[in-house]
């Protein structure tokens, strides 16, 4: 129950600090001073670092483990099978001003997100299935505590590592980018800025030497007109 309050409030106050934005942004254009892209950026990082976690996918797997022992020439064996919800995240917070790019003249945003993160399994415990494990041996010995604890280890084991396969971490890096790109470019359409927003990880922005030919970067923007204060 804690945990869903802190995700309805964290989201309450994104939308609240959104809603600041677009109405600071609005009151902005009224008075004849409308904000340029680099403002308007500025603003909507310090907006979007507020929201700490994005949690843009979350999929659910099944990992079925076996584990075995032999103890005084007797042998047993168990298998569980596990279901886990895993979420994918990114911590907003390490978003930095260096990680905005305006380009001026194709009039886009560029955006590079923190790596994903997998969070630790969340296992649906009423689903657990376990199987084998009678026997002389699990009577008589502490055999059966062994298989159940080796079985849960091996079973987040397998949860995450059906977690980090292609499939899924392809399905989470879109959902990221579009959330991330929907955060920007909402501002820039409130401020009547015609702009796209174009987000990526930092490993897909090397692999793409066109993404790093910025014309002018957020962090220098920043840097510039601290300096001129």
């Amino acid at each position: 129950m804690r945990r869903s309050v802190l995700i309805v409030v964290s989201l309450a106050a994104g939308l609240l600090l959104g809603a600041l934005l677009v109405g600071s942004l609005k009151m902005s254009s009224f008075f004849g001073r409308g904000p340029d892209p680099e403002t308007v950026a500025a603003a909507s990082l310090q907006s979007v670092r507020e929201q700490a976690r994005l949690s843009p996918f979350a999929a659910r797997f099944v990992a079925v483990v076996t584990s075995s022992q032999s103890r005084f020439g007797l042998s047993a064996q168990k298998t569980l099978i596990m279901p886990g919800m895993v979420r994918y995240e990114i911590d907003l917070a390490k978003l930095q001003p260096r990680d905005l790019a305006w380009d001026s003249e194709k009039k886009t945003l560029s955006v590079t997100i923190p790596p994903l993160e997998i969070s630790s399994p969340e296992v649906q415990l009423t689903e657990l299935r376990e199987y084998g494990g009678n026997g002389v041996l699990t009577a008589l010995t502490d055999t059966e505590d062994r298989l159940d604890a080796a079985n849960r280890q091996r079973g987040q084991q397998e949860l995450i590592r059906q977690a980090r396969q292609a499939l899924p971490m392809r399905l989470a890096r879109d959902a990221a980018r579009r959330a991330i790109e929907r955060s920007f470019a909402m501002p820039l359409k409130a401020a009547g800025i015609d702009a796209a927003v174009a987000a990526r990880f930092p490993d897909e922005a090397r692999q793409d030497p066109s993404f790093l030919d910025r014309s002018r970067s957020i962090e220098d923007v920043l840097k510039e007109r601290q300096q001129k204060r």
